[in-house]
């Protein structure tokens, strides 16, 4: 009687073992690689292509078979150990161990691995059996899967168990692993994942590094203005730079005075576009889908108090899937370069500490700003596009003249700011030299 029901449990773990095989490989198995085993007529890829089309189905199928038959497995051992042993507690101390090490080993370890290893193959193979015991299942499968998500918390009935967001970000980097994907590829996944937990502030333009334009100026400023700066969308102001009314697009400029060249004097209020506003607590994906389907490519960024905190484009979210957009403009630049007699160029991220060293100053400080550009800004009193110029003193009573040069990158932001000494020394630098 033992033995029957011994041989009747390795019976049990053996279908467990075919079944927990099935379910590694159909989890590998994408419906793109059923259709190119369709393409390249391998046998037996028509049914593969079925399951492949609706896989949570089998997956539940194999799912219940591999549970029943260890249960049923486990059942069988126990009552085989009970006939064995007298005492009870031997019995079911042997039958657990007998089947914790067999679920491991036989059920957990090895089919998966070889379901992982060999996917397309296995898959084919578990469609011959799993299309035709889902007709006789039925609707038994998705029944338990229905009452086990009715006493699983959370909102709604599921079709199954889904793959966590955890367990695909680890299928990616098993997929890079495998040399089944470029490692720029994978980066791109993940980052489409992120983009679902990111905000429109996190992307934005803050409103420092903005140009704008006053509703009040002309067509032909506002011209001379986006071809100065290189942007092709430029914010309309009203009565501050926080009141953003509209949006001026380089575009329509060209257009109206294209047509009339009185309209240059026009103002740029009658060329701009009514502005899309967004809150900065917005999901970074859910505007992004939204300014495909308005057909939008730039709105306007609201703080929580109802001011502008600053403007964000399609590109600004595409920039946080795909890396940083660069033109071929784009180049690695040295934080000075020398230009003889005291001039230089510097990058405009450069510290304003390590500015004043170049001029023989020691700790060279601003409460205001930390780098050159900011410097440039604060004496300009606005963003700086190429071109702008300013002096700013400096503490021995020299003065620098510092002058944005081109613009570089997709943004159109000052990289380099050209420097040049103006006027003598002053009184500072020479009371410390008689010291």
């Amino acid at each position: 009687m033992s033995a029957t029901l011994v041989t009747g449990a390795v019976a049990l773990v053996v279908v467990a073992w075919l079944a927990a095989c099935a379910e590694a490989g159909l989890a590998r198995v994408s419906s793109f690689r059923a259709e190119e085993a369709v393409r390249s007529g391998r046998r037996g890829s028509d049914k593969l292509a079925q399951v492949a089309a609706d896989p949570t189905r089998y997956l539940n199928v194999a799912l219940l078979v591999r549970v029943a038959c260890e249960m049923a497995a486990a059942a069988l051992v126990t009552y085989a150990c009970l006939q064995e042993f007298e005492k009870t507690w031997q019995a079911l101390v042997v039958a657990i161990g007998v089947m914790v090490l067999v679920s491991y080993v036989a059920v957990g370890v090895s089919p998966r691995t070889i379901g992982r290893q060999h996917p397309l193959n296995t898959a084919t193979a578990a469609a011959y059996v799993l299309l035709p015991l889902a007709r006789i299942m039925g609707p038994i499968p998705p029944l338990l899967i229905l009452i086990g998500n009715a006493l699983t918390p959370g909102k709604g009935f599921r079709r199954g168990p889904f793959a966590s967001e955890a367990e695909l970000r680890a299928l990616v980097d098993l997929a890079e692993k495998e040399s089944l994907i470029e490692a720029e590829e994978r980066r791109m996944v993940h980052s489409v994942f992120e983009l679902g937990d990111t905000l429109v502030r996190e992307v934005m333009v803050p409103r420092t590094d903005l140009v704008v334009i006053e509703r009040y100026k002309t067509i032909r400023q506002a011209l001379t203005l986006a071809l100065r700066s290189g942007f092709s969308r430029i914010p309309v102001t009203g009565e501050s730079e926080d009141d953003i009314v509209g949006i001026v697009y380089l575009k329509d400029l060209a257009r109206k005075t294209h047509i009339s060249r009185d309209a240059e004097s026009e103002l740029v209020s009658t060329a701009m576009r009514p502005a899309a506003f967004v809150p900065d607590t917005k999901n970074a994906g859910d505007l992004l889908r939204e300014m495909q389907q308005e057909r939008n490519h730039v709105a306007v960024v609201i703080d929580e108090y109802g001011g502008t905190a600053g403007i964000v484009t399609i590109e600004d979210i595409l920039e946080e899937i795909v890396g940083e957009i660069t033109d071929e403009y784009d180049r690695e630049l040295p934080p000075v370069e020398e230009l003889g007699e005291d001039r230089h160029r510097v990058t405009a991220r450069l510290d304003i500490g390590d500015l004043g060293e170049l001029y023989g100053i020691e700790a060279y400080d601003d409460e205001d700003v930390e780098t050159v550009g900011g410097l440039l800004a604060k004496a300009l009193g606005r963003v700086p596009i190429a071109g702008a110029s300013s002096v700013v003193p400096l503490p021995d009573g020299r003065e620098l003249r510092l002058t944005a040069e081109a613009a570089a990158g997709r943004r159109n932001k000052i990289v380099t700011v050209l420097v040049e000494p103006i006027g003598p020394p002053g009184p500072v630098e020479e009371e410390k030299e008689s010291e």
